[in-house]
């Protein structure tokens, strides 16, 4: 993702700012998925495995990114807070 559109790109619902969420994070996050137990703000269950994702600075919400386009819709954000 290109760095200067990373740094002006905010959480439409709290306007914090956004990173790459990390692979160890990926990794926490696709288990849930394989498991069945993530689901979207929309309340839909996850089933595909992400590769790569934008999460808030204070690490709460998480936004798919698909086809390397960040998908910053509150529905389809995951509340981490489903991770433990």
């Amino acid at each position: 993702m290109d760095k200067r559109l990373l740094s002006i790109l905010r959480c439409p619902v709290t306007h914090k700012g956004l990173s790459l969420a990390r692979s160890a994070m990926l990794k926490d996050v696709n288990a849930a998925i394989d498991s069945g137990t993530l689901s979207n703000q929309d309340g839909r269950v996850l089933a595909e495995p992400l590769s790569e994702a934008l999460v808030t600075d204070d690490g709460k919400v998480l936004y798919p990114i698909s086809n390397g386009i960040p998908v910053l819709l509150q529905g389809e954000s995951v509340n981490m807070e489903q991770l433990g």
